[in-house]
């Protein structure tokens, strides 16, 4: 039977046109039925803006030549990260009960949308699984000889996917993280006090409202469920953004920023268990951070 793809797709951009088309070509060839578009507006005192997000918004909608249904949900005014995407899924997840999630500057491996169809599929009513990942930065990737996906608390948004009954934990705003109670049953959860000081001084920037972004309050929201993510053993996204009109990853990160795709072989073998790998999540802390 020749697979076709059942997912719909959001895509987040902003004023990016050059990546923007190298992520939606990507999706053009994956062909879905339904596509969502976000984009954040031009912001007033930055030359040139106007024309650089134009220019990305019509980068995707030239390049839609499939039958499909597209939704667009543009924002006139500059929003910013934190409010613009929140508010985006927000709409996404009001539409459609599954997605998966592309920004404009994660490139996809062409393997990963059938991964994670197949991945919404199989844990599509297990809310033990909150989140699918796409990116896996660990060199050589993870136990890949023995299994093609694992389990995490950790998993990363350059390239995801999930549900509607998972998004509405989600507050931007992260309010429960203000107390204790909530405080120590993350400690309980991550199990390592590593896992549990890497996040502490950015949720708290993050509660005070300190830094413009949206995904860290996500991961909170994961936490405080005791949500897994889905990870690949071996990684399916290149974050092809890095420079200096990036919003947050203007400078190179080597041990991310080159990380190699890997396609996914199908059929997949999938688990007959649902457990955490707990060692998993303490190296991708160790790369992600850069800490030896």
């Amino acid at each position: 039977m020749t697979w076709r793809l059942q997912s719909p797709v959001a895509l987040l951009i902003f004023n990016r046109p050059e990546p923007t088309a190298k992520v939606i070509s990507r999706i053009a060839e994956a062909k879905p039925q339904k596509l969502l578009v976000v984009a954040d507006g031009p912001r007033a005192d930055r030359p040139g803006e106007t024309e650089r997000s134009a220019a990305a918004r019509k980068a995707v909608l030239k390049r839609i030549d499939w039958q499909c249904e597209v939704l667009t949900n543009f924002s006139d005014q500059n929003l910013g990260c934190r409010k613009r995407v929140s508010s985006g899924l927000d709409w996404v997840f009001t539409q459609v009960d599954s997605a998966i999630v592309l920004e404009d500057d994660c490139l996809p491996d062409p393997t990963l949308f059938r991964f994670f169809d197949e991945m919404l599929t199989r844990y599509r009513d297990d809310e033990r699984i909150m989140m699918i990942s796409g990116f896996n930065p660990l060199p050589g990737g993870w136990k890949a000889n023995c299994q093609p996906y694992h389990f995490s608390y950790c998993g990363s948004i350059w390239g995801w996917a999930s549900w509607r009954r998972a998004w509405k934990h989600y507050d931007v705003n992260m309010g429960l993280w203000g107390s204790e109670e909530i405080r120590n049953r993350i400690k309980d959860v991550l199990a390592d006090p590593r896992l549990y000081e890497s996040r502490l001084a950015l949720y708290d920037k993050v509660h005070r409202g300190e830094i413009d972004t949206w995904d860290f309050q996500w991961s909170f929201a994961r936490l405080i469920q005791s949500g897994l993510s889905v990870v690949p053993s071996r990684n399916l996204v290149s974050n092809i953004g890095f420079g200096s009109d990036a919003t947050h990853t203007k400078k190179s990160a080597p041990a991310v920023d080159s990380a190699k795709t890997h396609p996914m072989t199908f059929p997949i073998r999938f688990h007959d268990y649902v457990a955490v790998d707990r060692e998993y999540d303490l190296e991708f802390t160790r790369v992600i951070s850069g800490t030896k």
